[in-house]
């Protein structure tokens, strides 16, 4: 093996493509390979999932239709370029610094990981130069690894579902982010080899270009009109190097093209939106801040407290809440062992800028593979096993309260004895960076603790805070001598100070929303409908909705909230803003709704209209009556205890609704009282 270390960037200028599959594997990487160009200056790793007994025969077949050079890795193997290796069996491998390592299989409690193993330790060893790809196989292994290597900047690459034998891992590959390539295994080299041939393109075009055009800019203005969410104070370089990866994909050389795009296109601005967003998180990442957090930050904390006190710590970038709920975890383990008969209890306001991100934090619901995170006991004391699912548990549930946040114009939350902000500043400009310093003093008590990620610092503001550990990023709130002041971040902008053509038509007349709102009803729904604006007012009504619509006593008010029937009343403001928020529409299911004596069922879906342009933001609500269990005939197939069982199930799904509605009133409620503190 050659041990020169002397020319490191020579090794750094191929990529290194990862690629895992499972059932159907094999077929989808011999047309992989196929088409993989000779000379492609890459390295190619394949991870597959093999049964430890197999005898190793892919190497043979794979070298029968590639040019490349097939060998079986082994431990503390260089990688080079126009290579391909293939993971032995009954092994677990990883990378650094291009050498490939072999370990035992790391199988926890019965089920393996190694694509998600391998691609992480890919992300890090190779960062933009990585480059990971998901083929036909079941369940979910590589998602989190993909995430991992997508916040590197690397690139993303899935084969379409329908092209795959076995589809389970590309759909949830493609369902965890936005993928930059999906397409059949035949097309995949090709398609690949194109994006790099326009990033490629794009670095040595594009630099002088964004600085004459403020294309940047402009983007960034696009991106807060259509979201509400600011920019402006994030790494240009971060966030173009993720603009990139959406014109490749487009096959777009010029950034002032693309900005064209955006300005036609809605979706791509979601789409570009969640790119900017894309982060990892996973429970008790980074263990060894854990360890501290357990045997050193609660602790103290927790020494002299009065019984009754209520701790409070804040979590921004939340993401999927992984790390708002080991928090709460951690500190349920220490309060038992320190003070168990105490009644100290921690609030946790975790908070993030996607509202899907915390839509799904606040479900609580997450895959099987936490178990490579999540030790046993700890799934058997906080967790609920559903089918392939765990869902946190009540009483780790409570403790947190989620919102959606933009940190730098939303209210922060204040007095509080934890604030985690991990890997969010190193996506900030240096001035943002110390604005966020000076908001983390004037919300962290004294003698509070402030923890950052590993490649992060509190810069200028050692007035501020003082590190307790060399090694780790953790610091504790000093005393300052001036008074704390809120930063005067930047305002929002305004929508009227640029002239882009973004802007939605106005609707002239009652005629033509009448028109526009019948064109639409007339494509897409055919049950009674009512189409209202943001606020819930009425604009217009298809059908007969006296079923679930009734005008109230009193003064006319035309708005949906007043006029609901009580049955649907409590559930129908949650799914409203649920709906508001996201592109898919929300359906509440099986609504027992009473009307004249008379007992009947209704699904409800509520949509967020993107066309056409004129009723932009609006919400479409449509009424569809179902057949309820006592509308089927005893003389029918099904039985007298099935009938109990469908009942039983609609009231399970009923009471499990409203839970999930109590809770979101309960963290609305709680993020307003924050805001009028």
């Amino acid at each position: 093996m050659n041990k020169n270390n002397t020319s490191p960037n020579v090794e750094e200028k191929f990529p290194i493509v990862g690629i895992g599959a499972s059932a159907g594997g094999l077929e989808a990487l011999e047309q992989f390979l196929r088409n993989v160009p000779e000379c492609f200056g890459m390295a190619f790793i394949i991870i597959q999932h093999l049964d430890p007994t197999y005898k190793d025969i892919m190497s043979e077949l794979l070298q029968r239709i590639t040019n490349m050079e097939v060998v079986v890795a082994s431990d503390n193997l260089k990688v080079k370029p126009n290579c391909v290796y293939i993971i032995p069996p009954n092994k677990s491998m990883s990378i650094l610094n291009g050498t490939l390592h072999l370990f035992e299989p790391l199988e926890i409690r019965g089920l393996r990981l190694p694509i998600d193993f391998f691609f992480h330790s890919l992300a890090e060893d190779r960062k933009e130069k990585s480059i990971g790809i998901i083929l036909s196989g079941m369940g979910s292994d590589g998602t989190l690894g993909l995430r991992a290597i997508k916040e590197k900047g690397g690139i993303v690459i899935v084969q379409e579902p329908a092209s795959a034998k076995f589809d389970s891992m590309p759909r949830s590959a493609i369902d965890g982010m936005p993928v930059d390539i999906v397409a059949p295994a035949n097309e995949l080299a090709i398609k690949l080899n194109a994006f790099i041939q326009h990033i490629s393109l794009i670095k040595s075009t594009e630099v002088l270009e964004i600085k004459d055009n403020n294309a940047l800019d402009e983007i960034i203005i696009l991106i807060h009109i259509n979201t509400g969410q600011d920019f402006s104070l994030y790494k240009k370089n971060t966030m173009y190097r993720r603009i990139q990866r959406r014109m490749s994909v487009h096959k777009i050389d010029n950034i002032n093209t693309y900005v064209e795009l955006l300005q036609k296109n809605i979706k791509e601005i979601e789409t570009l939106y969640r790119e900017l967003l894309i982060g990892v998180t996973s429970f008790f990442r980074d263990s060894i801040i854990w360890k501290q957090i357990e045997e050193s930050i609660i602790p103290s904390l927790l020494a002299n407290l009065n019984h009754g006190h209520i701790l409070r710590a804040w979590i921004p970038a939340c993401s999927t809440g992984e790390e708002a709920y080991s928090l709460a975890i951690v500190f349920k383990e220490v309060l038992a062992m320190v003070c168990p008969h105490m009644n100290i209890t921690l609030q946790i306001f975790a908070t993030d800028l996607d509202s899907h991100a915390i839509d799904r934090a606040r479900k609580g619901i997450f895959r099987k593979d936490i178990i490579a995170d999540v030790s046993q006991k700890r799934l058997d004391r906080f967790f609920e096993k559903q089918g392939d699912h765990y869902r946190i548990n009540n009483e780790i549930r409570e403790m947190v309260v989620f919102a959606q946040q933009n940190i730098i114009i939303d209210p922060p939350f204040t007095k509080l004895d934890i604030l985690s902000c991990r890997n969010l500043l190193i996506y900030m400009e240096n001035e943002l960076q110390n604005k966020l310093m000076s908001l983390f003093h004037y919300s962290i008590n004294s003698g509070g603790f402030l923890i950052l990620g590993s490649a992060e610092t509190i810069g200028n503001s050692n007035d501020k805070f003082k590190q307790t550990e060399t090694k780790l990023k953790i610091y504790q709130r000093l005393i300052s001598e001036q008074k704390d002041l809120l930063v005067d971040f930047p305002a929002s902008y305004s929508k009227s100070k640029y002239n882009l053509d973004v802007k939605t038509k106005p609707i002239e007349s009652l005629n033509d929303i009448k028109a526009l709102a019948d064109e639409l009803i007339l494509q897409q729904f055919s049950p009674p409908s009512v189409l209202v604006n943001a606020n819930g007012d009425i604009i217009y009504i298809n059908g007969r909705t006296g079923n679930y619509l009734e005008l109230p006593a009193g003064k006319a008010n035309w708005n949906i909230f007043v006029m609901l029937r009580e049955e649907i009343r409590n559930e129908f403001p949650g799914a409203f803003h649920l709906a508001q928020n996201q592109i898919e529409p929300v359906v509440m299911c099986n609504i027992l709704i009473e009307n004249n004596g008379r007992t009947h069922t209704a699904n409800i879906i509520i949509k967020r209209i993107e066309m056409p342009e004129a009723l932009k933001g609006m919400i479409m609500v449509i009424f569809s009556e179902v057949p309820t269990a006592s509308k089927i005939k005893p003389s029918s197939k099904i039985s007298e205890n099935n009938l109990v069982n469908v009942q039983l199930i609609e009231q399970e799904a009923e009471v499990k609704r409203a839970r999930e509605q109590m809770q979101i009133a309960f963290e609305e409620m709680q993020t307003s009282h924050e805001e009028l503190k």
